[in-house]
């Protein structure tokens, strides 16, 4: 078995300024995401002769970026608070803002997204579904950054392992048994896989919502699987089913997404 690398959270000390690699691969997303989304206006679909609404801009793309991270923040911080701990926050609600303090949750940002782009399609006059699928092939690699920088700080690390697991890793605070190592699987599942499929998918012109509801189902179905390696959280355990609370936020997610692409394309074909 393998023990995990005791590496040093701070990746840099500038005097009083400390920068974090949880920081730094963050940074890391939104690079990867501007990059990408910047590859994305050179795909038909968006080029300004038949983009709905104002023609695509770079400066679009920097928007984009800037109401999806305060989605990203605020939505992740409330849905964890809601999806996880309801009775604990509702007992402190001023604790819902020590967002220091930790607990993130994915689906919860999702939503924030979804409404930060809401906001996004209306001040630029396009359809919704028209701007999630232009971000949803650039999203993936962003996630496999945020899993890269759980697995530095040694955090949400798995199950317990098989003793003949040759990459079982036993994690400072998670006892003496080797565990698996879910965020790197989450890292290929849902960050690179993810992202090889959606943008090979997306670069055939497809109808309007087709792109966002692959997201959906490819996210939910990876995150599923991904789950029964993944510790559940201490407080919750296994809920009902013997599932966590991540895989029951994954069913609607993926039936959403399957309406979604069925609907997209009975749209395109009436």
């Amino acid at each position: 078995m393998l023990i995990h690398p005791q590496i040093d959270p701070v990746a840099v000390s500038l005097g009083p300024i400390s920068i974090h690699w949880y920081g730094l691969t963050y940074l890391l997303a939104f690079g990867l995401f501007l990059g990408l989304a910047r590859l994305r206006l050179k795909h038909p679909s968006f080029q300004a002769a038949v983009s709905p609404g104002q023609p695509w801009q770079t400066r679009d793309v920097e928007d984009i970026l800037f109401v999806g991270v305060l989605g990203v923040v605020l939505g992740g911080r409330v849905g964890y608070c809601l999806f996880y701990k309801p009775a604990y926050y509702l007992s402190h609600p001023l604790e819902i803002l020590a967002v220091w303090q930790g607990g993130m949750s994915f689906h919860g940002g999702l939503i924030g997204v979804l409404l930060a782009m809401v906001w996004f399609a209306r001040s630029r006059q396009r359809p919704w579904l028209h701007v999630m699928d232009f971000i949803a092939p650039c999203v993936p690699t962003g996630l496999a950054a945020g899993r890269l920088g759980n697995f530095i700080n040694g955090e949400l690390w798995g199950r317990v392992a098989s003793p003949d697991l040759p990459w079982g890793m036993v994690f400072r605070g998670a006892g003496d048994l080797a565990r698996h190592p879910s965020q790197l699987y989450q890292l290929f599942l849902e960050g690179l896989l993810l992202f090889a499929l959606l943008w090979l998918y997306a670069r055939k012109p497809r109808p309007v919502g087709a792109v966002s509801g692959v997201f959906l189902i490819g996210y939910g179905v990876f995150r599923f699987v991904a789950e029964f390696f993944r510790e559940p959280d201490a407080h919750l355990g296994l809920l009902s089913l013997g599932l966590s609370m991540g895989q029951w936020l994954c069913v609607p997610m993926v039936l959403a997404g399957m309406t979604m692409w069925w609907w997209s394309g009975r749209a395109a074909k009436s």
